[in-house]
């Protein structure tokens, strides 16, 4: 991944209709209300080769005693904080306000480019309108209309060419697997790595956010080597009264630029919550391989069948990539430790691995004669030929007819086949329908 853009604003200028635009998809929910957008939203964008994230932050507000307004206020800060481009939204119909102003203020005091961006520009006269925002001294804007699309292009254009370039994962990879602990504060992540090692490494309170910087630790014991990497959950000292599980997944999408494989950690008591939700996406986006590891299970009143019950309530939420090893774990009772590495060097070499064509061939081609792919729109889909592509992680294109007319249900049974015909547990898999 090369960046991260954040979308910042008062409320109701179309900040949550522009994110759903950039990641082509509707995640954030978008109402004519001012406020709705609470929770932070975090999504994947690819443009002109870059691969990016972007953050959906809420208004902006000032001088406001509402305690949900105050806590958007720290989000934001957050957001500009850690950012590498800023997109500074306003709102054509409504002109500039004082809270335009304060923000543009707050925006020529940041490092960190930025860009002007005047929304809901849909008719022609509205271009007219938009030369006021001049007047914030901020330089050139964009017009854009976050509903329509148009203009968005240009301003992906100039957003990539200021964006960190990729890097490419054929140079970070290596024999040794880069293994980053990832999830909530405060669920255990440091301890995990000190009771690995017999040492207190990292520093461990029950204060979430403890952990300040991303430490490397590399572990080669019982035969193991393995360079194991833990997020921060908070940078610096005076972050303490920030949204903490904000600057955690902030933190994570850095982290994951360099990992091969990802260890969710989750809390036992809590099971898995909306947050290891959105940093679970943000693994397998990044096509990372996954081991699920419930810590604090000594902390959990047993049944016959309570862990049982309770791995297939995490794979119904995971799904539909739910392919992956959970393991529940004690790191007080020093429970299964062993377990997890086992976890993480299997799907280290799964996420590698290569399979000859002539024997994916083979497989795949039974399996497509088995169960035809459907017509669509008339248009009749031929597979003739696979092949797994030379990239870090395991993508195959599948050369057809009709390409652009294989349904995404389709492409999830040629998954599916694969994975019951060869191990990929733990690593998504990327299906490519190519014309032939």
């Amino acid at each position: 991944m090369s960046g991260i853009i954040a979308i910042v604003g008062r409320p109701n200028v179309g900040k949550s209709t522009l994110f759903n635009r950039l990641i082509e998809a509707k995640t954030a929910i978008v109402d004519a209300q001012s406020g709705v957008t609470r929770d932070r939203h975090y999504g994947q964008s690819t443009w002109n080769g870059k691969d990016f994230a972007v953050i959906d932050t809420g208004g902006l507000t000032i001088n406001s005693d509402d305690v949900f307004e105050n806590e958007i206020r720290k989000q934001v800060m957050l957001a500009m904080d850690e950012a590498d481009v800023i997109l500074f939204l306003v709102d054509v119909q409504s002109g500039i306000t004082d809270l335009d102003d304060h923000i543009a203020t707050m925006l020529r005091r940041s490092k960190k480019p930025f860009f002007l961006v005047v929304n809901k520009v849909d008719e022609g006269n509205r271009l007219y309108d938009a030369t006021e925002f001049y007047s914030l001294g901020l330089g050139d804007y964009f017009a854009i209309s976050g509903i329509n699309g148009s203009g968005t292009g240009e301003l992906l254009d100039a957003i990539v060419k200021v964006l960190p370039e990729n890097k490419p994962e054929e140079e970070i990879s290596s024999e040794v697997p880069n293994v980053v602990f990832v999830g909530r504060p405060n669920v255990g992540k440091s301890s995990f790595m000190n009771a690995l090692i017999g040492e207190e490494r990292n520093i461990v309170t029950p204060i979430a956010g403890t952990t300040r910087d991303s430490i490397q630790t590399r572990f080669t014991k019982f035969g193991y080597d393995i360079n194991f990497v833990d997020t921060a959950g908070l940078r610096k000292k005076e972050k303490v009264n920030e949204d903490i599980e904000f600057y955690s997944v902030l933190r994570t999408i850095r982290s994951l630029e360099t990992a091969d494989v990802c260890v969710l950690m989750l809390d036992a008591r809590d099971g898995i919550e909306s947050q290891d939700m959105n940093i679970l996406h943000l693994c397998i986006k990044n096509n990372k391989a996954v081991v699920v590891v419930v810590n604090k299970w000594d902390l959990i009143e047993k049944e016959t069948n309570t862990a049982r019950d309770f791995e297939t309530r995490l794979r119904e939420k995971m799904a539909p990539f739910n392919d992956v090893p959970i393991i529940f774990t004690s790191v007080l009772e020093k429970q299964r430790l062993q377990k997890v590495l086992e976890k993480i060097v299997d799907v280290f070499n799964n996420r590698k691995q290569r399979i000859p064509t002539s024997k994916l061939n083979e497989v795949m081609l039974e399996a497509v004669e088995r169960f035809h792919p459907p017509a669509v729109k008339g248009k009749f889909i031929k597979i003739k030929y696979v092949t797994q592509l030379p990239t870090p992680f395991p993508s195959f294109a599948f050369f057809c007819s009709n390409a652009k007319y294989v349904p995404e249900s389709y492409k999830r049974y040629l998954e599916n086949q694969m994975r019951k015909n060869y191990n990929f547990e733990g690593v998504p898999i990327r299906i490519y329908m190519r014309e032939k």
